[in-house]
C-alpha cells in the first residue's frame, strides 16, 4: 500500500488511537488522529485525506455533525462510521447521509481492513469515473470517436482539416476501428451535412448487382427490369458515399468510378443519356491497396484518386492508453441500454483488457462490454462475467503462432494468426460465420472477406 495513503482517525478514545494507529500504519497508511470533532474540522481546513474513520459518540459535535462538516467540503469525501452496538441506528442514519459503511466496536482486525480496502476501491473508482467523464467530454471525443492517444489525436485533426473540403477522402484501418464513423463524423463536418449519406458495402453484393445499385438501370437493362430505377449515385446527389471494403470491386466497376471522380458523371445500365452529379466519395480498407496495385488487382489511376487525402485509423493494440475512455462510453451506453447501474470493472479485468491483443478492435470491445454489462450481477464487472474466449485469448501475439512460423516474414505471421483465430471461432460456433463475426466483433461481410482473402475453408470446420 502506497505511503501516500492517509486516513484520519476521529474518536475520542486513546486506547482506539493507539490501536488503529499501530494496525493501520502496519498496513503502510500514513495516520492522522483527532480526538474530538472540533480537533477534525480545523485540520480539514488546510488538509485533505483519503478516508476518515469516524466515531459517532463523542463529546462536543457528535459524529453526525461532523460527517455532514465533512460533506458539506467535500461531497465525495469516503467516511467509515464506527458505532457501539447500541447506536446501529444511528450509523445506519449516517448511511444516509453520506457514509460508505459502518464497523460495529469491538471490531476484528481484518474485518476492519477489509472494508478501508473496499472503501479506497469505491473511492478510486469514483476518482476515475469522474476524470474518464470529464475527459469524454473534452477534448478526448468526437462525437462518438474517442481517443487521448498521439494517433487518435493526429485523426482528429486531420478530420477537422479534411471534413471542410470537396475532396476525396481514403480511410485505412483493421476491421473493426471504427472507419464507418470517422466517415460519418467527415460527413457531418462538411458543407453537405444536410444531404444524404450512403453507405455501400462493396464486398457484400456480386458486380452486377453492385453496379445496377450503384449507378442505376432504365427499363429494359437485363432480365427482370421492368422498369427504371434511380442509383445510388443519384440519391447521393450533393451528398457523400461511404465505400466500405473499397478492395472488393472489380475491375470493371472500379474503371466506372473512377470515371464518375474525374467526370462527374455516369450513365445507367442499359441507358445511353449521361447524368450528371455531385457526390463525394470516402473509401475505406482493410488490406493494402497499395499491394494489390502490385498484383494488378487494384487500378492504380483509382487508387492516386482515392488516396488525395489519407487517414490512418490505429488498431486499438497500439492505443491501449484509449482502452478506459472507451469502456467508460461503452458502460454508460449499455447500462443505459440495460437499465442496470454498471460503474466500472475490477482491476483484474483492466489488467486483462490491457493485456489482450483485439484482432478485433473497438467493435470487439464494444460487444465484450455489451455482453459483460448483460451477465454482470454487480456494479462492476469482474472476471466471471466475461466470456471463456476472452480468457483463452490473453497470450500474446507471437504465441499464437506455430514455433514452425519462425522464419515466416512479419505480414505472413500476421496472417498466420489472423487465419487460426477465425477458424478458433468457426469451431466454436460449429461453422456458422453470423455467429463467429459476433464472436470476433465483426461484420458477417468483413468476415467473410477474410476467410476468403487469407484461404480459411470454412466449409469443412466443425
Amino acid at each position: 500500500m502506497a505511503k501516500s495513503t492517509v486516513i484520519h482517525v476521529i474518536d475520542d478514545e486513546p486506547v482506539i488511537h493507539e490501536v488503529l494507529g499501530q494496525l493501520l500504519s502496519s498496513e503502510g497508511y500514513d495516520v492522522e488522529i483527532s480526538a474530538s470533532g472540533e480537533d477534525a474540522l480545523h485540520k480539514l481546513e488546510d488538509q485533505s485525506f483519503d478516508l476518515t474513520l469516524l466515531d459517532l459518540l463523542m463529546p462536543g459535535l457528535d459524529g453526525l455533525t461532523v460527517l455532514k462538516r465533512i460533506r458539506e467540503k467535500d461531497p465525495r469525501a469516503t467516511v467509515i462510521i464506527i458505532t457501539a452496538y447500541a447506536s446501529v441506528e444511528s450509523a445506519l442514519e449516517a448511511m444516509k447521509s453520506g457514509a460508505y459503511d459502518y464497523i460495529q466496536k469491538p471490531f476484528k482486525h481484518d474485518e476492519l481492513l477489509m472494508t478501508i480496502r473496499r472503501a479506497l476501491d469505491h473511492r478510486h473508482l469514483q476518482a476515475e469515473n469522474t476524470r474518464l467523464r470529464e475527459e469524454l467530454r473534452g477534448k478526448f471525443s468526437f462525437t462518438n470517436i474517442i481517443g487521448k492517444s498521439k494517433a487518435m489525436e493526429t485523426v482528429f485533426e486531420l478530420v477537422k482539416t479534411a471534413a471542410p473540403s470537396r475532396t476525396t477522402i481514403l480511410i485505412q484501418g483493421e476491421s473493426g476501428t471504427g472507419k464507418e464513423l470517422v466517415a460519418r463524423l467527415i460527413h457531418q463536418n462538411s458543407d453537405r451535412s444536410h444531404f444524404p449519406f450512403i453507405i455501400v458495402n462493396s464486398g457484400s453484393l456480386p458486380p452486377d448487382l453492385l453496379e445496377s445499385l450503384l449507378f442505376g438501370h432504365v427499363k429494359g437493362a437485363f432480365t427482370g427490369a421492368f422498369s427504371s430505377k434511380m442509383g445510388l449515385f443519384e440519391a447521393a446527389d450533393r451528398g457523400t458515399i461511404f465505400f466500405d471494403e473499397i478492395s472488393a470491386l472489380n475491375m470493371e466497376t472500379q474503371a466506372k468510378m473512377l470515371r464518375v471522380l474525374q467526370e462527374k458523371e455516369f450513365m445507367r445500365l442499359g441507358g445511353t443519356k449521361t447524368i450528371k452529379v455531385d457526390v463525394r466519395i470516402i473509401a475505406a480498407t482493410n488490406v493494402d491497396l497499395e499491394d494489390m496495385i502490385r498484383r494488378r488487382a487494384f487500378r492504380d489511376d483509382l487508387f492516386y484518386r482515392l488516396n488525395v487525402i489519407k487517414i490512418d485509423l490505429p488498431p486499438l493494440r497500439e492505443r491501449k492508453e484509449d482502452i478506459p475512455l472507451l469502456v467508460k462510453h461503452f458502460l454508460e451506453i449499455y447500462s443505459r441500454e440495460n437499465n442496470k447501474e454498471v460503474v466500472g470493472l475490477t482491476s483484474e479485468v483492466r489488467d486483462l483488457l490491457e493485456k489482450y491483443h483485439w484482432p478485433g478492435n473497438i467493435r470487439e470491445l464494444e460487444n465484450l462490454i455489451e455482453r459483460a454489462v448483460v451477465f454482470t450481477k454487480t456494479k462492476i464487472i469482474d472476471r466471471s462475467s466475461l466470456p471463456p474466449f476472452h480468457l483463452a485469448a490473453r497470450a500474446p501475439l507471437a504465441a499464437a503462432v506455430p514455433a514452425a512460423a519462425g522464419t515466416m516474414n512479419f505480414k505472413e505471421q500476421l496472417q498466420a494468426f489472423q487465419r487460426q483465430v477465425i477458424v478458433d471461432a468457426l469451431r466454436r460456433s460449429r461453422g456458422v460465420q453470423k455467429q463467429a463475426a459476433k464472436l470476433l466483433g465483426l461484420k458477417p461481410t468483413t468476415l467473410n472477406e477474410m476467410i476468403k482473402r487469407l484461404g480459411v475453408d470454412a466449409e469443412n470446420i466443425s
